[in-house]
């Protein structure tokens, strides 16, 4: 959009010729204009080139110093793709505007926009450079790459929790035909289209209990649904219903909230590695964790009441010790020998177990019982041992 922009920048001068703007404005010489227009071709290509590898060198940063699982999270930042368009329109923009230039398209009117619009160029070329050297100088940095990973699980975590009370509750089904819905595909279940599974069950009459969430792993012996009717089904409706789920070889953190915890948690287990020896950051894990954990309480407290909108299609809701575990377990086998980070893992699941949700309290005492189990078979200091005892959280 920009390069097209560029390119009808360089024509829009031309407009000034045709009208009596061309009796008002100064004439601007031919040489001043070429001058500012090869600086900006010269120059504009080069930095493309510096801010692309500028780039690659980041992206790599990031995956070797945070997990690879958040790469595609650094590569979709809109600002340094929005730079590297900039440069490039702005780059487009000077060829065709002294192309046009040196083959006597303008005249004084087109002259005199030319170079405004040139100038402007320069601005935005400046200003937009300015900013990306500040975003560049923090992308791919392990701080930016957690901030990055929270922010996007909260959004995931917000995501879900909209939808899932949308879903009609567990019930019994007695004296319906029951078939199990396979996967023809082998990957992990990316998305589930509620509405079209509504509306299929709506027209022939029944009702579906979803057997994989967004996240699980399917493969043909893994049920995705139950199909629960009172008369036989057509293969058509089960090909209608198999269709309404995206099954691709890799998870994505849109709607998938147990993975943002899981590459949180991946972090976290690499700068534990001997090779890294970071314990400073699997402290700052445990603190992105509890944030988004209380996140959870804040946004779910507040959707208990809302209309089921998808009254035939049950989903299972999400078990308070899995997104635990998801998010705790890696740091707690990991950094079991390190007190610092022990200490913190039993105050971050202290703090967690006293949000007023029952099933977090229950889950956290459980893990926080674990978490002591592998620290006293590791830890060698029985002082240390014996404050991750006193800390540890009992039923």
């Amino acid at each position: 959009m920009f390069c097209l922009f560029a390119i009808i920048c360089a024509f829009v001068a031309r407009l000034a010729d045709q009208s009596d703007l061309q009796y008002l404005v100064p004439q601007i010489k031919d040489e001043s204009i070429e001058q500012l227009l090869k600086t900006l071709s010269s120059s504009m290509l080069v930095i493309a080139i510096f801010a692309v590898g500028s780039m690659i060198s980041a992206f790599t940063a990031a995956s070797s110093s945070a997990t690879p699982r958040s790469f595609k999270l650094i590569i979709a930042d809109d600002s340094s793709q929005n730079a590297l368009s900039v440069f490039i329109g702005s780059f487009i923009f000077s060829i065709v505007g002294l192309v046009a230039l040196k083959n006597g398209y303008y005249a004084r009117g087109g002259h005199f926009v030319l170079f405004i619009i040139t100038i402007l160029f320069f601005v935005v070329v400046i200003l937009t450079f300015i900013r990306w050297v500040d975003k560049i100088s923090r992308l791919g940095r392990i701080n930016h790459t957690i901030k990055l990973i929270e922010d996007t699980t909260a959004r995931s975590t917000k995501n879900y929790l909209e939808i899932s009370n949308k879903f009609a509750r567990s019930q019994q089904h007695e004296g319906h035909i029951t078939t199990q819905l396979f996967s023809k595909k082998i990957g992990y279940v990316q998305n589930i289209n509620a509405l079209a599974l509504q509306n299929i069950c709506a027209e022939h009459d029944v009702r579906l209990s979803l057997k994989a969430t967004p996240g699980t792993f399917a493969e043909p012996t893994q049920p995705l649904a139950t199909i629960f009717s009172m008369k036989k089904i057509s293969e058509e409706m089960v090909e209608n219903i198999r269709d309404a789920f995206t099954i691709d070889e890799h998870r994505t953190y849109e709607t998938d909230v147990r993975f943002g915890h899981i590459t949180l948690s991946e972090i976290a287990s690499r700068a534990l590695s001997p090779a890294v020896n970071d314990p400073g950051t699997a402290i700052q894990i445990l603190s992105s964790q509890v944030r988004l954990f209380y996140l959870w309480h804040e946004l779910g407290k507040n959707k208990k009441n809302e209309e089921i909108e998808f009254d035939r299609v049950e989903m299972p809701p999400l078990t308070a010790l899995d997104l635990l575990k998801d998010a705790f377990r890696p740091i707690a086998r990991d950094g079991a020998t390190n007190v610092e980070v022990m200490i913190r893992l039993q105050k971050s699941l202290k703090s967690i177990s006293k949000i007023s949700y029952p099933q977090f309290a229950e889950a956290s005492i459980a893990l926080s019982t674990e978490s002591y189990e592998r620290a006293a078979k590791v830890m060698v200091l029985k002082t240390d041992l014996e404050i991750i005892k006193q800390l540890c959280l009992k039923a």
